[in-house]
């Protein structure tokens, strides 16, 4: 996400506006405070891959490797943890062990 201050925002309102009209989002900065936000009226419109094109042009997150396998992810054997065991500590203790 962009960010501009208040006088450059003031300065150059026709520039910034015409980055938002082409997707981008900014944030209005008042002495390193966030106040407003400038975004494309259509941004509740995008469907879901256009939000992900966005995160991925902007860096904020990486295009899949390879297409995602649903049957294979819900045929994985899943991990029954016996009752009254935490999944949390037993992620911790796995992390501490190095396993």
């Amino acid at each position: 996400m962009k960010k501009a201050s208040i006088t450059e925002t003031k300065n150059h309102l026709s520039r910034l506006l015409d980055e938002v009209k082409s997707g981008t989002t900014i944030l209005i900065m008042d002495r390193d405070k966030p106040v407003a936000r400038l975004e494309p009226v259509a941004a509740e419109e995008r469907t879901n891959a256009d939000r992900i094109a966005v995160l991925v042009r902007d860096g904020l997150a990486a295009a899949p490797r390879k297409r995602f396998d649903v049957h294979a992810f819900l045929s994985r054997k899943t991990v029954r943890l016996p009752p009254g065991v935490s999944a949390v500590q037993a992620l911790l203790s796995e992390r501490e062990s190095g396993g």
